[in-house]
């Protein structure tokens, strides 16, 4: 567990109350039992003097039934539930707000977390499923001009049980099921990348929820180096990368990260991600009026992904007040689809969601932060 310890970076000091330790009586640090592997959940039990078995039925208590309390595994003594709390927590995001789109039934969730941090997660319902967008870390430093998540910085990194209590508390609270998960919200996988990978780990171990890891969508701003880590985890996830330019100079303009990595250093890595997976790489590719969506930036993009097993997503880029970005006209996002199209490149416009209750990434949480401080 001394492993999971080190990934649980910006732990909140509510987590390390003193508790009666099984013999000592010594403080106890909690240790959060929805971030643990199975494995590591096993020999916790055993160095408890439990059965392996119990590692079972608590993993299933954890993911499958996702209790959100000690006192809902009712196929375990009450002894071993108490002795449980003494040691562990269960995170749990609660509900601060949420916004329900009138357009398409898109719902925004503010989620509170137990050091008074938020964060947002979206819920987002296809003809092919229920789909989730849930954010990897408090705030984002990436500095995306387009994007309101890093208006305020980075504060921390969500330990995997946050980032699952955000999948099942909208699980729960919609009371159906998710068929995709999408790490597209507030903040970069890659920056986060040990409890990014146990959170998908966890979240396809098939003792627990068992969510295909072809329904996880990983998106990033482009870190070649978690790239070509993730290409080797055995996680046929779906990469997506946020491209937004077909050229170093327009995307050093969008994205502060392009100054550190080039388009020759990121898009090698996601050469080597389907050839590692086999899986198809998504370019995200935000149209923003008079800065990118062009036709000559469209055959450049063409160009530039000639060749290429991918897919371009297209999507109107959301206003953010803070920013001066707008959207391209429709007429636009259709002759750049259809250039792309020309050139043989695989393209769809993202169907926006949830457009009528600030459906961008972190738009939410900013207007909460400006709020209440």
């Amino acid at each position: 567990m001394d492993s999971l310890l080190q990934h649980s970076e910006g732990m909140n000091e509510e987590r390390k109350e003193s508790a009666q330790g099984e013999t000592s009586g010594k403080e106890v640090h909690k240790t959060d039992l929805r971030s643990l592997s199975f494995d590591e959940l096993e020999a916790a039990l055993v160095s408890m003097g439990e059965k392996p078995f119990r590692a079972r039925q608590i993993f299933s208590w954890l993911h499958a039934k996702q209790a959100a309390d000690f006192s809902e595994m009712t196929d375990l003594s009450k002894s071993l539930r108490e002795r449980l709390s003494r040691r562990f927590f269960l995170t749990v995001p609660q509900l601060v707000e949420v916004l329900i789109s009138n357009l398409d039934g898109t719902r925004k969730y503010l989620f509170g977390l137990a050091d008074g941090n938020v964060i947002e997660s979206v819920w987002m319902e296809y003809r092919h499923g229920n789909s989730v967008c849930i954010s990897t870390q408090v705030g984002c430093r990436m500095g995306c001009r387009f994007c309101a998540s890093t208006l305020g910085g980075l504060v921390r990194n969500l330990t995997p049980g946050e980032m699952l209590g955000q999948v099942y508390q909208m699980g729960r609270l919609m009371g159906k099921r998710i068929s995709n998960v999408v790490l597209m919200g507030s903040g970069e996988p890659f920056d986060n990348y040990e409890n990014v990978v146990r959170f998908i780990r966890l979240i396809t171990d098939e003792r627990g929820l068992g969510l295909s890891a072809r329904g996880i969508t990983l998106s990033t701003c482009g870190l070649p180096d978690g790239i070509r880590r993730l290409a080797k985890e055995g996680l046929p996830v779906t990469l997506a990368l946020s491209l937004h330019a077909p050229d170093d100079e327009k995307r050093r303009e969008l994205m502060p990260i392009a100054n550190k990595y080039s388009l020759k250093e990121v898009l090698p890595a996601c050469d080597f991600y389907f050839e590692q997976t086999g899986r198809r790489v998504s370019f995200e590719y935000s149209l923003v009026s008079g800065v990118n969506d062009r036709k000559e930036e469209a055959r450049a993009l063409a160009a530039l992904l000639s060749g290429r097993n991918c897919h371009v997503n297209l999507i109107p880029v959301n206003p953010v007040k803070e920013r001066k970005y707008v959207r391209s006209g429709a007429r636009t996002i259709d002759d750049f689809k259809n250039v792309l199209e020309k050139y043989e490149i695989n393209a769809t416009i993202r169907r926006e969601m949830g457009r009528d209750i600030n459906g961008a990434c972190g738009q939410l949480r900013q207007s909460y932060r400006e709020t209440h401080h």
